[in-house]
Parts: structure tokens; sequence; C-alpha cells
């Protein structure tokens, strides 16, 4: 929580609470949708995708993690009945 500021004082910054969280999970939110570091670079305004991916690799799923998740929802798809014409 960003403390409230004394009188006289501005609001002091945080990168916990502040923008900079939320351009975290907004990037952490792309990348675990499948979007491309070279896209998510444009959205952030990084002009430089390498910077991006050494910023926010981190955040990025596995190939394990979407190797599954492609897997179930193959198999998700495939059990659905079909829909009536």
């Amino acid at each position: 929580m960003i403390p409230k500021p004394g009188p006289g004082e501005r609001y002091k910054e945080s990168r916990e609470d502040g923008m900079h969280a939320l351009r975290h999970f907004y990037a952490s939110v792309l990348l675990d949708s499948g979007e491309s570091i070279k896209a998510l670079s444009a959205y952030l305004g990084h002009a430089d995708a390498g910077f991006t991916l050494r910023t926010y690799t981190h955040l990025m799923p596995s190939s394990e993690t979407r190797t599954r998740k492609a897997v179930d929802e193959m198999y998700r798809t495939a059990r659905r009945p079909p829909t009536a014409p």
C-alpha cells in the first residue's frame, strides 16, 4: 500500500503498488495467453524486443505448460457434442 503523504508532500512512488506493478500484470496476462514477445514489446512501448524478453522472460509459461494446455484444449473441443443445425 502506498502511504498517505503528509501535509505539503506528494505521494511516494511504489514499484510494487503503482503503474509498474500494473505493467507487469498486463505483461504476464498477455504472455500467459500466448502473445508474442515482439507484440508485447510494441504494446509496452519498448524499442527493443530483446529488452522486453530480458525483462519479462520469467513470466513466460514454460513450454511444458503450453503443451499441456494445447492438448487439454484439443480433448475438450473433441468431447463437445456437435451443435444442432
